[in-house]
């Protein structure tokens, strides 16, 4: 019987894990490509493919996407587990990758006029982690590029970048990172909300 303190206890880990063995396969020779076309997200085939609102989350464009997404969520995901619980860490991973994908599928062309291409990644989901954490615990510090800082400075930093990039040529879905990352703040509120409402004494206002 696994421990509490396993990796299994903690979903983050299991995120971290599932993706990686997922990037694994995806470098199988001969397998790698089919597998890549079944799961993978294009806006194109959402009402044919709608397991790839899910699936693409686990897919990752090579070494350093997955390493970067990875490290962000170690740190991220496992301090927010530890913060609400490992079930309301999950609603928030999947509930963010989700909306993420639709977001990029609905507003990229008519709010920035860009076309919406394939995609994969768990960038959105993770956007999410870290705007829920934010609004959560937003003094956190943090090191961006080997810069110290507060969570809640970080998070308008990454917010920023993506809104100026967001009609670059850098094959990254700038729409879905911010996608996930209000549907995060969203999340993140409601849940202040019920801690507050939950404390000893609290008296609502009307």
């Amino acid at each position: 019987m696994a421990s509490k303190d396993s990796v299994f206890a903690s979903p983050s880990m299991v995120i971290i894990a599932l993706c990686t063995l997922s990037f694994f396969l995806e470098m199988i020779p001969g397998i790698g490509d089919v597998y890549y076309s079944i799961f993978y997200f294009d806006p194109i085939y959402l009402v044919t493919r709608p397991w790839t609102l899910v699936t693409y989350m686990f897919l990752h464009n090579g070494l350093f996407h997955l390493l970067f997404n990875m490290l962000v969520l170690y740190f991220f995901g496992t301090a927010l587990e530890r913060r609400i619980g490992n079930r309301q860490l999950l609603a928030i991973f999947f509930t963010a990758g989700v909306l993420s994908a639709i977001g990029y599928t609905f507003l990229s062309q008519p709010i920035f006029n860009i076309s919406p291409g394939p995609m994969v990644g768990a960038s959105g989901a993770i956007y999410g982690v870290f705007a829920a954490l934010t609004i959560l615990e937003p003094d956190i510090r943090v090191y961006v590029y080997f810069v110290p800082m507060k969570l809640k400075h970080a998070l308008v930093l990454f917010a920023l970048f993506d809104f100026l990039m967001v009609n670059s040529s850098d094959m990254i879905a700038h729409t879905a990172h911010l996608s996930g990352l209000f549907v995060g703040l969203y999340m993140g509120f409601r849940i202040k909300k019920i801690e507050e409402n939950l404390r000893p004494g609290y008296i609502g206002r009307w």
